[in-house]
């Protein structure tokens, strides 16, 4: 019983210091409206931002590529024989190296 009223003496003394504590922890810490929530979420949109702009870009350029092969049907050829690797009936074809960059839109894809 003695502890009891202590314990409340206690608590009666710093009730301010209590909820100014308790509201600076479920401002900064707890919570999904936190401090540190909402540092996440303005890195997670950060990131997305950039993944949009990358896109943009080869959405751009591929665009342009497109365009190109509407408008011109020896790209079609070219991009077929540099891609694909396909060739003309009367033509050889020689593949110098195994290695092929990777940053090289003509290279052709890999399928597992």
């Amino acid at each position: 019983m003695r502890i009891a009223k202590r314990i409340l003496w206690w608590i009666g003394r710093f009730k301010y210091v209590i909820v100014v504590v308790g509201g600076v922890l479920l401002i900064t810490v707890l919570g999904e409206n936190s401090m540190l929530q909402r540092y996440r979420y303005a890195r997670q949109i950060a990131d997305l931002e950039e993944e949009i702009e990358r896109q943009d870009a080869i959405f751009m350029h591929d665009s342009i590529r497109l365009e190109e092969m509407e408008r011109n049907p020896e790209e079609v050829r070219k991009i077929a024989r540099e891609r694909y690797f396909m060739k003309a009936s009367d033509e050889d074809i020689f593949i110098l190296s195994d290695e092929i960059e990777e940053n090289n839109d003509y290279a052709p894809t890999q399928q597992n």
